[in-house]
């Protein structure tokens, strides 16, 4: 089995609502070694979402220790966690995140925009993202000429194009339609056992579940099994 890429240790997370603490994640623990494909699923405000950002280093834990990649996030200071993340982590969201007045190249590029590499160099990295993701073809087109499933692989080649070991995928295919969600999920599947990428997957779609390798389900802050 491959070494760990993800472990969290007694992780918990609360929030402070007018003089309520409200408690999301609840001493909880997680290895993943890399290479997995897991799927999150849990009812809604469980924490899934919650979860995702302290493994991406979008949020920190309340207590508890959260280590991904081999770095121990909270030992990262705001500036050194953006630098980690470029290189990483790769999120993709359910509503795409794109940029409506940039075209699909541009938008696949925004990520090396903090990076060192030279601009032909970014363009290639994205032509190649594009390519993986088979879009080539609509590389000058802007996301309001593009269909849903279209709009979600040029999200899926912005998460790719710097080359992260990690994808985190927030409910990737809420907004689609069933045959368009599998062609997603087909892709995702590619990406994890062609190119080797550790995905974690929220969703509240046991379909979509399905095409991961594991399912664990969040609910009052405790993940467990799910049910075979």
């Amino acid at each position: 089995m491959n070494e760990p890429i993800i472990r969290l240790e007694k992780v918990s997370k609360s929030y402070t609502r007018g003089k309520e603490n409200i408690e999301v994640l609840d001493q909880l623990d997680l290895t993943l070694p890399g290479g997995a494909y897991l799927a999150l699923m849990g009812p809604s405000g469980s924490g899934k979402s919650t979860l995702l950002n302290l493994i991406g280093g979008l949020d920190q834990p309340s207590s508890g220790e959260v280590q991904v990649a081999g770095q121990n996030l909270e030992k990262l200071n705001s500036r050194q966690l953006a630098h980690w993340r470029s290189m990483h982590v790769g999120f993709v969201f359910q509503f795409y995140n794109l940029l409506p007045v940039l075209t699909a190249e541009a938008n696949v590029e925004l990520p090396l925009l903090l990076t060192r590499l030279t601009r032909a160099e970014r363009k290639k990295h994205a032509a190649i993202a594009l390519e993986i993701v088979g879009l080539s073809d609509r590389a000058d087109h802007k996301p309001g000429e593009l269909s849903g499933g279209q709009q979600q692989r040029v999200g899926i080649a912005r998460a790719l194009v710097a080359d992260p070991s990690l994808l985190l995928c927030d409910e990737p295919t809420g907004d689609l339609d069933r045959s368009t969600a599998d062609e997603i999920l087909d892709l995702l599947g590619i990406l994890n056992q062609e190119h080797g990428k550790t995905i974690v997957m929220v969703t509240h779609d046991p379909k979509a579940a399905d095409h991961a390798r594991t399912t664990l389900h969040l609910d009052k802050g405790v993940l467990v099994e799910a049910a075979a």
